[in-house]
């Protein structure tokens, strides 16, 4: 008999923790290897965590909500036939007791040092948004500390981040009536500008706010949450500018229909719009190959492969963006059946975490829902994303040997969000401008 510990696995690039959602084992029940022990979430993806072999579960060292480094033991299994468990519950004894081993199993995770990344970052004001640990939170809620405490309070965790040292540090200095220490937000004083009075998320908080009339509040999930911070984050890091653009498809759209069926008898698979859309995006970024870059501090990071991330709406209304990973490696039945996987995958909860990192340029089809355009936010740390929208047969004027003449075609508007830092309007117009020819000429005469 022995004991194997239980790790939070590497979860994919530039991730270094994981939130436990729900504890699938409890101590005393058997696992099979490869059977699921526990389900995670990250800021990307959610995941399942398998057992890494046959036995029977013997700990539990962290409870659902906890944050967990990568690489840390997040239970114990014991193996061999005559495995005898003493189960160990974290939330065992009285309220005291569970409390200390809450905070003792929160320093586990905290007493860990931040390893910073060797990538060079835009600094970070003071003043951005905060986020906090479920741990955080359920302290705060326990103690009966408003948002608008909990914004003062200075952080010494990551990016400014309030741990749990720093919030039990703050409830005592509350109690014994000790100076609390508040948390500084700095406002940047240029020459020749006036002061202004700034309104601070703490004061925006600090107020609780009433309703009137017939209202249903809902509290955003995990992964509404992460979509907010990075909604913001990107208009706050890029500078944005949107381009338009509109293009006649119907050459691709009559070569799609002529060919679909023989396509899903032959690979038993579907083909969509968006792979024939991804084909012509990658042949443009060839040419123009400042869109599938990034901004590193004072540096351009122009990438040399080319990820393609397509943003898929999930069945609960969230958003993911699953990324195709050497996409100008693939022809087209390899981009349908990737497509197809990835967004199937989404859907079905079954993304890794790798499967949603490492993009560099992203697509969303708006049209999907009716729109026939949009103004989509850049995909950090990427410096471009397109809109394609709904495609409407309309009425338009045709040039040909006879002279002009009107005829109905598939038209479709497609737009370019893109961070101005870097890209400027030039570019942006000429590569959207690329995209639309690239569609326009789509060859309907080509063979599968």
């Amino acid at each position: 008999m022995s004991l194997v510990d239980l790790v939070m696995p590497k979860l994919g690039e530039s991730i270094m923790e994981a939130t436990i959602l729900k504890w699938l084992k409890k101590p005393g029940e058997t696992v099979k290897q490869d059977e699921t022990v526990l389900e995670i979430a990250t800021d990307k993806v959610d995941s399942e965590v398998p057992s890494t072999s046959d036995g029977v579960i013997a700990e539990l060292l962290y409870k659902e909500n906890d944050v967990v480094p990568v690489g840390k033991v997040i239970a114990r299994i014991k193996t061999g036939s005559d495995a005898i468990v003493n189960p160990v519950h974290p939330t065992n004894g009285n309220t005291s007791s569970r409390k200390q081993q809450e905070y003792e199993d929160a320093n586990l995770v905290e007493e860990i040092p931040y390893q910073p990344s060797q990538k060079i970052t835009a600094n970070h004001p003071s003043s951005s948004i905060r986020f906090y640990s479920p741990l955080v939170l359920n302290i705060a809620a326990s103690e009966g500390i408003s948002m608008g405490e909990l914004e003062n309070i200075e952080g010494t965790g990551q990016d400014g981040r309030v741990s749990k040292k720093d919030i039990m540090m703050y409830l005592e200095k509350r109690k014994s009536g000790a100076p609390v220490t508040h948390r500084v937000v700095e406002t940047p004083v240029h020459p020749d500008v006036h002061e202004v009075p700034v309104t601070t998320p703490s004061q925006e908080f600090a107020t609780p706010v009433t309703y009137s009339g017939n209202v249903e509040i809902i509290e955003m999930d995990r992964m509404r949450k992460m979509i907010a911070k990075h909604m913001t984050e990107s208009k706050r890091i890029s500078a944005h500018v949107t381009s338009f653009a509109e293009c006649d498809v119907t050459n691709m759209v009559l070569w799609r229909e002529k060919i679909k069926k023989d396509f899903e008898a032959r690979e038993g698979a579907k083909i969509t719009f968006t792979p024939l859309f991804i084909e012509g995006v990658i042949k443009c970024i060839k040419k123009y190959p400042l869109l599938n870059s990034s901004v590193e501090g004072d540096r351009i990071i122009v990438k040399k492969d080319i990820n393609i991330g397509m943003a898929t709406a999930l069945p609960a209304g969230n958003l993911i963006v699953p990324v195709i990973k050497n996409a100008d490696q693939l022809n087209l039945t390899g981009l349908t059946k990737q497509v197809n996987h990835l967004a199937n995958a989404a859907r079905t909860g079954k993304l890794k975490p790798d499967d949603t990192a490492g993009g560099t340029f992203t697509l969303t089809n708006v049209g999907t829902f009716g729109s026939i355009m949009g103004t989509p936010i850049i995909n950090q740390p990427q410096v471009a994303i397109m809109a394609v929208g709904t495609i409407k047969k309309r009425p338009v004027v045709i040039e040909t040997a006879q002279g002009d003449s009107i005829a109905i075609r598939h038209i479709m508007y497609i737009s370019l969000s893109y961070d101005h830092r870097i890209i400027d309007g030039a570019l942006g117009a000429t590569f959207l401008n690329a995209v639309a020819k690239e569609f326009e000429h789509f060859d309907g005469k080509r063979s599968l």
